[in-house]
């Protein structure tokens, strides 16, 4: 197990599609808990790449057009691989995860492989992600308490082992099977949600056709 006393290189992969009004704010936060962030663009028509360019310890990969956020992931999970990241926390682009837990997923990582946050919904999206969550318990065996959840903590040989390969959102739930039947240990931290007046991203018929797929590989 890795001693997290010593020192490490810690990254965070923030995907962002049209995020101009949030991603510099949550790239500068992110930047006070992790050595870099790589920030993959996933085909953003706004010019919000733009702003965060010349940013330091900020790393751009710019996808040609948009291919969704497990795609996005695992682009900048590859990176993470060549570089040699020893942990990996990734977050999304929209204020809705607050980086000042990235300490709680680390330190969360001495115990557990794969640390996943454990979010506070409003009641109408508790509804699938318990259902989603049940069902990956099964699947697992291991008790999955959030399965929908993308603030996450990886340590660097989870990513180097183990590779998501659908392309929405239902990578995320990929990740989580594929680490458990490699033998990972996954955890979780309670974190708060907040949700703002912004249209969600997910295409909801997409996301759930997606989980069903991952759910029977």
């Amino acid at each position: 197990m890795t001693n997290l006393n010593q020192k490490i290189k810690v990254c965070a992969v923030i995907p962002f599609y049209n995020e101009i009004n949030f991603l510099a704010s949550i790239i500068s936060d992110t930047l006070n808990f992790v050595d870099i962030v790589i920030a993959v663009n996933d085909g953003s028509t706004d010019g919000s790449e733009k702003i965060i360019t010349n940013l330091e310890r900020v790393q751009v990969i710019s996808l040609n057009r948009n291919y969704g956020k497990g795609y996005a992931l695992q682009k900048g999970f590859d990176e993470t691989i060549k570089e040699d990241y020893d942990l990996i926390i990734t977050l999304d682009a929209d204020r809705q995860h607050n980086p000042a837990f990235i300490p709680q997923f680390i330190a969360k990582l001495n115990n557990f492989d794969v640390v996943i946050g454990n979010k506070q919904m409003p009641f109408q999206r508790i509804l699938s992600n318990k259902i989603t969550s049940f069902l990956l318990s099964l699947k697992t065996g291991q008790k999955i308490t959030d399965s929908q959840c993308g603030y996450r903590a990886y340590k660097g040989k989870v990513l180097r082992e183990v590779s998501s390969f659908a392309f929405g959102y239902e990578a995320e739930s990929e990740m989580i099977i594929y680490s458990a039947r490699a033998g990972y240990k996954i955890g979780f931290v309670n974190i708060p949600t907040i949700y703002g007046d912004e249209k969600s991203k997910m295409n909801p018929i997409k996301a759930i056709i997606g989980f069903i797929k991952v759910l029977f590989k």
